[in-house]
C-alpha cells in the first residue's frame, strides 16, 4: 500500500539508471497522486494510484524500504551557521507547503512564489528551488539544511584583496559596498569576542556586535543632555553582522563558550530550545492584544531605604498581534495575577505621554500613539479567568481568550518579545540573576542590586520605545499591499498602516472609565485623622466640605468603597453608588514618605516595619529584665545599708516628727554637693594667704556658711534630745 512520502523505484533498462519517485499528496477517491522525481530537478507531476500499484504488483516498480534522502542529523550536531540557513529558507516557504493541493497547480504555485520572492527579496528560482528540495528530501525542515559538505576549501580563508568579496549588497547605492575583512579587522574580532561574549553578563552575539561598534568602529562623540555619545563611521568603514557572526562561526570554541558565559559545571550540558509559534490571526490593529507576564532577572532594591534588597519584579506587557506594538506595561512585585493583567490593560488606554512623563521622560504623541483598548484579548488561563473578569467584559464589552492548556504557542509573539526585551537589557543592569549554579565563594548577585522599580521602570520604557519605533521585525510576513506602500517592518509603521488599511477593532474609551473598570477595589475607612486606607490617610473637596473628619470624630467611623492605582498611591477614588462618576481623594502632606510609591513598596515597607517590630520584641524583653535586675540590686544594698546604720532604741515618734529638720538638713548637703566649684584643687584646711599657709585648728572654713549651718544644727539637735 502507498501512502504520502513513500518512495518509489522503478525498473528501467539496464543501460539506464533507475528512477526514484516521492508521493507528495494523493486523493484516492479520485485515484490520482503528485509525484516528484527525487533525482532531478523537476516539478511534481501526478500519476494514477492505480498505475502504481499495478506496476508494483507487476514487479515494474518497487516500495523502497531506505529513505536515504532523508537527513537524519541531531540538533545539537548541526552547526548554527547550517541552522541559520536551514531556518531562514525554511521561513520562506513554511506558509506556502501547507496549501496542499493548490500548491501543485502551477498557475497558484506561480502566483505564491513570486509573493514570497518579492516579500523576502529573493528570486522566484529560490523560492522553486527550496519547494523541490523539501518535497525530494522527505518534507521535513531538515530537507533545507545546505548542502556545504560538498563544498571544497572548508575553514580556509580567502586571500584579501581590493576588491569586495563575498554576495554584493542588495542597496549599495544606499548603504555602501562593504568591507572586506582583514587580519586587522579579524583581530578586533577576537577581541570583542572575548569581550563582551565571553563574559558572564552572557551578551547576545547581537549585544556583542553593537558594542564592539560603540568601542572601535566610531571616529567622534556627541554630547546629548550631558551623555557623551559615539558617533559611529559610514556603512563602508563598518562590517556587517553578517561577517561578524561569519567569523564568530568560524572560530567559535563551544567548550571556552559554555565555560566563560556558564560555568565548568554546565559543560557538556544540552539545552532543549523552545520552539513555537502564534497561531493567532489579527486582521488590523487592534484586533488582537496579547498580554502576559515574566520575572525580570534582577533585583531591585526599595526606595524606602536602598539597603533593602526587595527582590525581582513582574513584568506585564500586552502587544498588538498585527502590528506587534507593545500598546501596554506595567511593572509590579505582586505574582502574576488578575490585577497585573488590568494595570497592564489600563495602560493601553492612558496617555502615553503623561504615563512617560512620571518616569522623567519626555515623548510626543507620535512616539507611542496608542491609547485604546482592543476588540480581544488573549491571555493565560489563570490570570483572566472567573468571576473578576465579568465587571471588565460587560462595563466595556471586551472579548476575554483565554489560551488552552498547553497551548503556550498561542502567546508566541509576546513570548518571544520578552526574550527579545530581556536580552536587550540584561547585560548593562547590576544584580541581574545567574540562573547557573554559584561556585563556593563566589559573590552573591542579589548584592549588586542597585536598581529600584521606577528606575527599572524607566528602562523598560526606554527598551518599548526602542522596540515600537526602530527595531526591525525581520520575520514579519508583509502583505502584498504593505510592500506595495513601502511599509517596513517597524511597529510603528505597520501599527499606523493598520489602522489607516484595516478596519481593526481598537476602540477608544474615556481613561478615566476605563480604569475605574480595571482598577481593583477595596474599603476605606473614614475617621477623625482622614480617611484611613492601608495605613495611609486621604482626605478629599467632599470630605472637607461636608466636615466628614468632624462628624467621624463624634459620631464614631463608617467605611466607604473606593479603587485605587496601584503603581502610583498619591490618590484614591470614591466611587459613586449610582455609577454617575467618582470623587479623588488626595494623600495628606504629613504623609509623605508614601508619596508616588506603588503599592506594593508601600506594603513591603509596613511588612518590614512589622518584622522590625518582632524582631526588636526579644532585645528589648532582654533589657526589661536588665533592668528589673539592675533596680532589685540598688534597692538590695539600700536594705542593707539602712538596716546596719539604723538606731533600733529610736522610737518612731521620734524618727517621724525630724522629718521637717532632716530634710532641711539634706537640703543644705545636696546643694554643698552640687555647686559648682571652679577651682577644687585646695584643701579645706589651709587658706593661702601673702604667700603663706595659715592653718585653722578645726579645719573649718569660716567663710564656709553649710559648715557653720550644719555645727549649729548638730548643737541644736544635742539639747532636744537632751
Amino acid at each position: 500500500m502507498v501512502v504520502v512520502n513513500t518512495l518509489i523505484r522503478w525498473n528501467n533498462d539496464k543501460s539506464i539508471e533507475d528512477s526514484i519517485e516521492r508521493i507528495l499528496w494523493m486523493m484516492p477517491e479520485k485515484d490520482f497522486a503528485f509525484i516528484i522525481d527525487v533525482k532531478s530537478n523537476k516539478i511534481p507531476f501526478t500519476r494514477r494510484i492505480s498505475d502504481i500499484e499495478n506496476s508494483i504488483t507487476e514487479g515494474l516498480a518497487y516500495i523502497e524500504d531506505k529513505d536515504d534522502f532523508i537527513r537524519v542529523i541531531q540538533e545539537e550536531n548541526i552547526t548554527n551557521l547550517d541552522k541559520e540557513k536551514r531556518d531562514m529558507s525554511w521561513e520562506i516557504i513554511s506558509h506556502i507547503v501547507i496549501q496542499e493541493p493548490l500548491i501543485f497547480d502551477s498557475k497558484h504555485r506561480s502566483i505564491i512564489i513570486e509573493k514570497a520572492a518579492n516579500e523576502y527579496g529573493v528570486t522566484n528560482r529560490t523560492v522553486l528551488n527550496y519547494l523541490i528540495r523539501y518535497w525530494q528530501r522527505g518534507k521535513t525542515k531538515n530537507a533545507l539544511l545546505p548542502n556545504f559538505y560538498l563544498c571544497g576549501g572548508k575553514g580556509k580563508s580567502k586571500s584579501v584583496s581590493h576588491v569586495k568579496r563575498g554576495r554584493p549588497r542588495k542597496h549599495a547605492q544606499l548603504s555602501g559596498t562593504g568591507i572586506n575583512i582583514n587580519e586587522d579587522i579579524k583581530k578586533i574580532f577576537r577581541v570583542s569576542i572575548n569581550k563582551f561574549y565571553h563574559t558572564s553578563a552572557k551578551n547576545s552575539l547581537t549585544v556583542a556586535y553593537e558594542l564592539m561598534c560603540k568601542e572601535f568602529f566610531s571616529k567622534e562623540f556627541k554630547i546629548e543632555n550631558g551623555i557623551r555619545i559615539p558617533i559611529l563611521r559610514s556603512s563602508d568603514e563598518i562590517p556587517t553582522f553578517g561577517q561578524f557572526k561569519y567569523w564568530f562561526n568560524l572560530e567559535r570554541d563551544m567548550k571556552k563558550e559554555i565555560i566563560s558565559r556558564k560555568s565548568l559545571k554546565k559543560y557538556d550540558q544540552q539545552h532543549r530550545p523552545i520552539l513555537g509559534t502564534s497561531t493567532a490571526e489579527a486582521i488590523g490593529s487592534g484586533s488582537i492584544y496579547q498580554v502576559d507576564a515574566t520575572i525580570a532577572d534582577v533585583y531591585l532594591v526599595s526606595r524606602f531605604n536602598r539597603n533593602w534588597v526587595i527582590g525581582r519584579p513582574i513584568v506585564y506587557v500586552i502587544i498588538d498581534v498585527f502590528s506587534r506594538m507593545i500598546t501596554g506595561l506595567y511593572v509590579g512585585l505582586e505574582g502574576p495575577s488578575f490585577l497585573g493583567a488590568m494595570n497592564a490593560l489600563a495602560n493601553c488606554a492612558s496617555n502615553k505621554v503623561a504615563f512617560c512623563k512620571q518616569y522623567d521622560i519626555e515623548i510626543s504623541e507620535d512616539d507611542w500613539p496608542v491609547n485604546y483598548l482592543p476588540d480581544t484579548l488573549i491571555a493565560d488561563r489563570g490570570e483572566l479567568e472567573g468571576k473578576s473578569i465579568d465587571n471588565l467584559i460587560n462595563g466595556i464589552h471586551l472579548k476575554i481568550q483565554n489560551t488552552p492548556p498547553y497551548r503556550a504557542d498561542w502567546k508566541g509573539i509576546i513570548e518571544q518579545n520578552f526574550h527579545v526585551m530581556n536580552e536587550r537589557v540584561k547585560p548593562f543592569l547590576p544584580g541581574t540573576v545567574d540562573f547557573d549554579q554559584r561556585e563556593r565563594g563566589d559573590r552573591d548577585y542579589r548584592l549588586d542590586a542597585k536598581l529600584d522599580i521606577s528606575q527599572f521602570t524607566q528602562i523598560m520604557i526606554r527598551s518599548i520605545l526602542y522596540h515600537n519605533n526602530s527595531h526591525y521585525l525581520k520575520n514579519y510576513n508583509r502583505e502584498e499591499m504593505m510592500i506595495q506602500h513601502d511599509v517596513k517592518s517597524i511597529p510603528i509603521e505597520l501599527w499606523n498602516w493598520g489602522i489607516k488599511n484595516r478596519a481593526g477593532k481598537l476602540r477608544n474609551i474615556p481613561e478615566d472609565i476605563v480604569k475605574l473598570y480595571l482598577m481593583p477595589s477595596d474599603t476605606a475607612v473614614v475617621t477623625a485623622k482622614g480617611i484611613k486606607f492601608k495605613n495611609m490617610y486621604y482626605s478629599s473637596k467632599t470630605s472637607l466640605k461636608e466636615k466628614w473628619h468632624e462628624r467621624a470624630r463624634n459620631k464614631g467611623t463608617w467605611k466607604v468603597e473606593i479603587s485605587y492605582d496601584p503603581r502610583n498611591m498619591n490618590f484614591i477614588y470614591i466611587k459613586d453608588v449610582y455609577g454617575e462618576g467618582f470623587e479623588k481623594c488626595t494623600i495628606l502632606e504629613h504623609q509623605a514618605s508614601y508619596i508616588d510609591k506603588t503599592y506594593e513598596e508601600i506594603e513591603y515597607m509596613l511588612q518590614k516595619e512589622k518584622m522590625d517590630i518582632k524582631s526588636n520584641e526579644k532585645t528589648e524583653l532582654q533589657s526589661k529584665v536588665d533592668l528589673i535586675s539592675q533596680i532589685e540590686d540598688i534597692v538590695k544594698r539600700a536594705k542593707r545599708q539602712t538596716d546596719e546604720g539604723i538606731d533600733i532604741t529610736e522610737s518612731k515618734r521620734k524618727k517621724l516628727n525630724g522629718i521637717k529638720e532632716n530634710r532641711i538638713l539634706e537640703k543644705m548637703i545636696n546643694r554643698e554637693n552640687e555647686t559648682f566649684r571652679l577651682d577644687d584643687t585646695q584643701d579645706n584646711g589651709v587658706i593661702i594667704h601673702d604667700n603663706q599657709e595659715i592653718y585653722i585648728e578645726e579645719k573649718i572654713n569660716p567663710y564656709d556658711d553649710i559648715s557653720l549651718l550644719r555645727k549649729k544644727q548638730k548643737e541644736g539637735l544635742k539639747k532636744a534630745y537632751e
